[in-house]
């Protein structure tokens, strides 16, 4: 997200700490803030982090082959008194190092409120890096920052099945290639499949593509009947072909629908009356993970017509979603922010579901990496239960090969 509209989007002072006793959290607050406020910025560095998906992650409706896993990059942030914290950091190093060289020699609480996350625009970029250091110097996880001593746990869902079966491996077919990839989220421990559908509306003949979404979600559906399906076309159907590939898979109750269509009142209201009255008045309706209008999205949620936002846990800034998660529970908005990409954003989001709850199920992207260690996070019965260690309960391998 542009850092313009951030500032413009939120005022970062006065932010309320969701979901926790005021009087009991002012008093953690104070004492949070005396330990926090012997420690001033010294460096920030930044350092490599691959990241690598057990297998290929192939096309969706709007996009090519996904490949490997990114190259990421951490920025490790180090205090006077020896403490250090670090998380991914994205934008223009230009501005990540000029807005990095305005935090060295500033207090942490000159920029970081652990009641509210980040309380300078000059700290944007390091939101993340901020809430891990923090954790590491009170010695407590984030999820106990946000208030709860022991974690929510939350559904996690697999969300790496895409549009596989059209590069399958060699000696392959279609449907075993999404077979494969099933059974291997399975065993991981995934109860929640996320398919990706919207076939027709790129990479192939628009019916051929239309009844292999219908194959694919049948297929799976009847392979796991003791797992949930939700379905994303990533806004590669119109209103009346989504509702048309519902008719042919009537007999199976979805998790959610995300992005079936662009979003907007009078396809989504559409939807809504199939759906209630088809009797699936239970599936969650979700958007607004691709180029997100936020007032939108939470009108459409004011209004009924969605039921989880999706912003992503990284680009709309985890400190905004601090601050906004009250609002939408105040309407009855579900969260489940966008994790796509790495299993940090993953944990990040373990985190806040942890601490504030509100979360109907998290984006899992499964990771290796050479250069991080996740921690000691579980999947437990389709649960992600996060790492207990301080801060996000992640470390870095190999912080020696950081550099500037």
């Amino acid at each position: 997200m542009d850092r313009r509209k951030f500032i413009k989007a939120t005022t970062l002072s006065g932010l309320a700490l969701a979901f926790a006793p005021q009087q009991l959290f002012s008093q953690k607050t104070k004492s949070w803030n005396s330990q926090l406020e012997y420690h001033k910025i010294t460096s920030i560095k930044y350092a490599d982090m691959h990241m690598r998906y057990p297998r290929r992650v192939g096309k969706n409706s709007r996009l090519n082959i996904h490949g490997f896993g990114p190259n990421l990059r951490a920025a490790i942030i180090r205090t006077n008194q020896g403490a250090e914290g670090f998380a991914e950091v994205r934008g223009d190093m230009k501005h990540v190092r000029e807005k990095a060289s305005q935090l060295i020699g500033r207090k942490i609480t000159d920029v970081f409120d652990p009641s509210q996350g980040i309380i300078s625009d000059d700290a944007y970029y390091f939101d993340l890096a901020l809430h891990d250091l923090a954790g590491n110097i009170l010695s407590i996880p984030c999820y106990e920052m946000f208030g709860q001593k022991q974690p929510i746990t939350t559904k996690i869902y697999s969300g790496m099945i895409y549009f596989d079966d059209l590069d399958p491996e060699e000696g392959l077919s279609p449907m075993e290639q999404i077979a494969k990839n099933v059974a291997y989220d399975y065993e991981k421990g995934y109860r929640q499949f996320k398919i990706k559908i919207g076939r027709g509306a790129k990479w192939m003949e628009a019916n051929e593509g239309f009844k292999r979404d219908v194959e694919v979600t049948r297929f799976i559906a009847e392979k796991y009947p003791d797992c949930e399906i939700l379905v994303d076309a990533n806004d590669g159907y119109t209103c009346n072909g989504f509702i048309r590939y519902l008719e042919e898979i009537k007999d199976i109750d979805l998790f959610w629908i995300e992005e079936p269509f662009l979003e907007n009142e009078k396809d989504l209201r559409k939807l809504r009356e199939w759906l209630i009255k088809n009797g699936k008045e239970k599936t969650l309706l979700a958007d607004g993970e691709h180029d997100p209008d936020f007032d939108f999205v939470l009108e459409l949620g004011r209004k009924k017509l969605l039921d989880v936002n999706l912003m992503d846990i990284h680009d709309f800034g985890f400190t905004r979603w601090r601050k906004y998660l009250p609002m939408m529970k105040e309407f009855g908005m579900l969260a489940s922010p966008h994790a796509w990409g790495s299993f940090n954003k993953t944990i990040y989001t373990a985190h806040f579901a942890g601490g504030y709850g509100n979360t109907c199920t998290i984006e899992g992207v499964t990771c290796t990496s050479e250069h991080v260690d996740f921690g000691n996070y579980e999947i437990k019965n389709g649960l992600l239960i996060p790492p207990t260690g301080n801060g996000w309960g992640m470390k870095l391998k190999n912080p020696s090969q950081s550099y500037d």
